[in-house]
């Protein structure tokens, strides 16, 4: 079986019971992105604070929700590549099925 493992259970009711595990590279490059757009969070919250222009506000926002948004396809496109093609491989379809799902809940 290839490194990527999924669905590992533990006995801590407090965690989650599924995990998927990304190499060094894979795992820096999305904390990368994330501690990016938490400091362009941070921006917009000052920015409020400061009583900026609305406008100015809303371009910054947008390009928040932009960096979300490639956060998300840059994810998806580690689950399909790894997760999805590695069960296809082994002869199942669940994670087909759940990325089905998946999406039709993000495209609402």
């Amino acid at each position: 079986m290839d490194k990527k493992k999924e669905n590992i259970n533990h006995t801590d009711e407090n965690c989650c019971k599924r995990h998927t595990w990304r190499n060094d590279e894979e795992k820096k490059r999305l904390l990368s992105r994330l501690r990016r757009i938490e400091g362009q969070i941070r921006g917009l919250e000052k920015m409020v604070e400061n009583d900026a222009y609305c406008p100015d506000i809303l371009m910054q926002s947008s390009a928040a929700a932009c960096a979300i948004h490639s956060f998300n396809r840059q994810l998806l496109e580690a689950h399909i590549r790894g997760c999805v093609t590695e069960e296809i491989r082994e002869g199942g379809e669940g994670k087909v099925d759940e990325l089905c799902n998946m999406l039709q809940k993000l495209m609402k």
